[in-house]
């Protein structure tokens, strides 16, 4: 049975400093998610992120660690990733034994944000784990150990996932769905799309806006050959390709249309809308 454990360790300094956001990120605040976000944390309230991939969910949360001073453990989650990965484990050393702490008990102990990065990716057996810390308990069980961890004052959890990947086989359950405040996240209107681009890659705004439509045209292919759209985060690196020199059509096929297919027709019409934007 585990023991309780419910002082909270004395932590250096040091080890909450290697987890705490060095630089201010650049985030372009899209709604009213900042105060919701702020409002949950205000009582440690579990928060799923949704939304497609590369549209900033990952920034937003660093982004929020920044401005509220809290270091942040982030976990990328994946279809190998054992309860063991995220609690905690013993290893061999050369004195025998010692416990090595997951992420997850390491941000529980800390006060830390752990972020569970594309949670869906991870076996149902391994993310029920997590279901102690998201209600009043707010306790993690070690059970190879026979502690019972409190969480932390500033510990929250946040997870994010893709509503666009979800299947039979790929889901969350509702047992686990149902102990989140959850925020919806979406590619950012035109506009403010290109500002971001701009303002990440580097590029001018001219260049960004033009990749912005080749974006918004393969989005428009979602469903119909695409399992998505182009995303922010790749417009970012073509935006920086072009910076370094690299011919825009040449930037966009390598950074734009490789990565997200290898069906030739659907090669094709994504280099017919680079085409349209810049001339190879």
């Amino acid at each position: 049975m585990a023991t309780p454990s419910n002082n909270i360790r004395p932590v250096g300094d040091d080890v909450v400093a290697q987890y705490k956001v060095k630089a201010k990120p650049y985030y372009q605040t899209v709604g009213d998610e900042e105060n919701l976000y702020e409002a949950a944390y205000a009582r440690r309230m579990p928060v799923m992120l949704k939304g497609p991939t590369g549209c900033g969910k990952s920034r937003f949360v660093e982004h929020m660690a920044y401005k509220l001073g809290k270091p942040l453990i982030t976990v990328a989650c994946n279809e190998d990733m054992t309860a063991s990965d995220l609690v905690g484990r013993y290893l061999l050393d050369k004195d025998g034994t010692k416990w090595q702490d997951g992420p997850l008990t390491t941000a529980a102990r800390l006060g830390a944000i752990c972020y569970l990065d594309e949670v869906v990716e991870a076996r149902q057996d391994t993310t029920v784990v997590i279901h102690p810390l998201t209600d009043h308990r707010r306790n993690l069980p070690l059970d190879k150990k026979g502690e019972l961890i409190e969480a932390h004052p500033d510990f929250q959890l946040v997870i994010s996932y893709n509503p666009g990947y979800q299947s039979l086989m790929k889901d969350l359950k509702q047992s686990t769905k149902q102990r989140f405040a959850a925020l919806d996240f979406d590619y950012p209107e035109e506009a403010l799309e290109v500002e971001i681009v701009a303002q990440e890659s580097g590029c001018d705004s001219d260049t960004a806006a033009k990749l912005v439509q080749i974006a918004h045209r393969t989005r428009n292919l979602k469903g119909h050959g695409l399992d998505e759209g182009i995303s922010t985060r790749l417009l970012v690196y073509a935006g920086q390709m072009i910076g370094e020199g690299v011919e825009p059509a040449a930037a966009c096929q390598m950074t734009l249309v490789t990565p997200l297919t290898d069906d030739p027709d659907m090669r094709e019409t994504l280099e017919a809308a680079v085409a349209t934007f810049f001339v190879s």
